[in-house]
C-alpha cells in the first residue's frame, strides 16, 4: 500500500510555483494554524547526529524588523513579509551540548541515559577529534542550518506560503540588535515568509534551470 500523500505532479507543481519572493503583500498575514505547522517543520528538521546545533528566532516586533532593514541591503522583504525567521547556529557546539541532547533523548524515548553513553562518545569524538584537520565546528553547524532552511521553504511551498531566503545581511549587526551573541548564537541566514504581492513581476518569470541531463549524473557501477 502506497504512503503517497501528494502525487508527483502535485509536488512538482508546488515547487514550480515557489520562487524567491521579491515583494510581499504586507496586508496579508499567515494564519496561526499554518504558522504553527511551519514552526514545527523547523523543529522536525533533520541534522547530523540529530544534534540540532541551532535556534530559530522569529522576529515579531515591527520596530525591530525596521531596525534590521538598513543591515539587510535594503531588502524590504524583511519588513513587509508576514513573518521573519533568523536561523542561527549554536556557536562552538561542545560536549555539554551533547549531554543536553542525550538527556532529551532519554526523556523522549524513556530509556536510561547510561544506555546512550556509546552514542554520546561517538558524537563527542567527532567534535573534539575530527578526522578532517580542516574541520570547523561553526562551519559544520552552519551547514546544518541550511538543511532546516530547505525544509522550511519546501514545507511553506506545500502549504501555499511564499518565502524568500536572505543571505544579503550583516550577521554581526543582526546578532547585536537581536541579542543573539550573548545567548551563544550567531545568525547564518534569514527567511521571510508570507504572500506575494500581485505586482511582484518576478512571480510570473519561468524558472531558469540547467537541463536535468546536465545536473543529474547516474553512476551505475
Amino acid at each position: 500500500m502506497s504512503n503517497t500523500l501528494l502525487s508527483p505532479e502535485q509536488l512538482l507543481q508546488q515547487l514550480q510555483w515557489r520562487y524567491a519572493t521579491k515583494q510581499f503583500d504586507p496586508s496579508q498575514k499567515i494564519p496561526d494554524q499554518v504558522w504553527d505547522a511551519l514552526e514545527q517543520s523547523l523543529v522536525l528538521a533533520p541534522s547530523s547526529f540529530g544534534l540540532q546545533p541551532w535556534k530559530f528566532f522569529v522576529v515579531v516586533s515591527p520596530e525591530v524588523r525596521q531596525s534590521l532593514l538598513p543591515h539587510s541591503w535594503g531588502q524590504t522583504q524583511v519588513v513587509d513579509a508576514s513573518h521573519l525567521v533568523v536561523l542561527a547556529i549554536k556557536k562552538d557546539v561542545n560536549a555539554a551540548d551533547v549531554d543536553r541532547f542525550m538527556a532529551r533523548t532519554a526523556e523522549v524515548r524513556q530509556v536510561e541515559i547510561a544506555s546512550l553513553a556509546g552514542y554520546a562518545n561517538v558524537i563527542k569524538g567527532f567534535l573534539e577529534n575530527p578526522k578532517d584537520p580542516a574541520f570547523d565546528v561553526n562551519d559544520w553547524a552552519a551547514r546544518q542550518v541550511y538543511i532546516a532552511l530547505g525544509q522550511l521553504m519546501t514545507s511553506a511551498a506545500l502549504l501555499g506560503i511564499d518565502t524568500c531566503p536572505i543571505e544579503g545581511f550583516l550577521p554581526d549587526q543582526y546578532d547585536q540588535i537581536l541579542g543573539l551573541a550573548e545567548q551563544g548564537y550567531g545568525a547564518i541566514v534569514v527567511c521571510a515568509l508570507g504572500y506575494r504581492h500581485r505586482e511582484d513581476k518576478y512571480a510570473l518569470l519561468p524558472k531558469v534551470r540547467f537541463k536535468p541531463t546536465e545536473m543529474i549524473g547516474v553512476i551505475e557501477s
